[in-house]
Formats: C-alpha cells, sequence, structure tokens
C-alpha cells in the first residue's frame, strides 16, 4: 500500500501514540554489540548510534545523556511526502520541544524528552484537529 503525500490529509489523520518505555540514544564504533535490542539503528561516519530501551541500557552499562519518549505517527505517510517533518517540528519547536524523527517505510516515529512526552502528545494531537 503506497503511503499518503498530501500533506493536509497527514496532518489531519497523525494519530499520535505514545509507546511504553523509556528510550537511549547510544553509540559504538563498529557494530551493534550482540544481543542488544535496539528499536533504531543508524550508521555513521563516527560509529554506529542504536536507540534502546533505558533499562536494557542500564543494566549493560552503556553510555547515554539523553532519555526519550518514544511516539508513532499512526499515519502511513509516503517517504517521498514533503512537510510533514516540518509541520510537526515546527508545532514541538513553538514549545520548546526537542525532536529526533526516524522515517520508517509505513510511520514516522519521534524521540522526544520523557519529561516532556505528554506535553508533545498534546500538541500533536492538537495539530491534528487544527488540521482535520
Amino acid at each position: 500500500m503506497a503511503g499518503e503525500t498530501d500533506l493536509q490529509k497527514l496532518l489531519a489523520d497523525l494519530r499520535p501514540v505514545l509507546n511504553p518505555g523509556r528510550f537511549v540514544f547510544c553509540t559504538f564504533t563498529g557494530r551493534v554489540p550482540a544481543g542488544l535490542r535496539p528499536v533504531v539503528t543508524v550508521a555513521e561516519a563516527e560509529g554506529v548510534t542504536a536507540v534502546v530501551e533505558q533499562e536494557e541500557a542500564d543494566g549493560l552499562g552503556l553510555a547515554y545523556d539523553y532519555v526519550a519518549a518514544w511516539i508513532t505517527l499512526r499515519t502511513h505517510s509516503a517517504l517521498s511526502a514533503v512537510g510533514l517533518t516540518a509541520a510537526v517540528a515546527g508545532r514541538l519547536t513553538e514549545h520548546g520541544i526537542s525532536c529526533n524523527v526516524v522515517a520508517g517505510f509505513h510511520h514516522d516515529h519521534l524521540f522526544v524528552p520523557a519529561a516532556r512526552a505528554e506535553q508533545a502528545l498534546g500538541e500533536l494531537r492538537r495539530l491534528a484537529d487544527d488540521s482535520a
């Protein structure tokens, strides 16, 4: 199924959901350690970034400095859609909420400060209501 490209439809259908848990960004030179269960990995020239549950990182003694909540936008956005990330980031910026975005094939995923998760979720729901 092809994703939606119409920005107005995407915004009206955001349907953000807060995933359970707290997540942290860890970095490794080389590969992700065997047995680690990241929800996201990104390969960069400096190493591999892995987003993992804070509890798992703590249990393994991994270093991190940013604790995030994970919000999934359940609208099925096309990877070629224009403006969704800007609109979402813009709304959160208005309220001083940082946002790290990861695009999956079906959905966009936002990592926001854990302490501001409910506020971010509320702002995303208002954005959807304002766009409907």
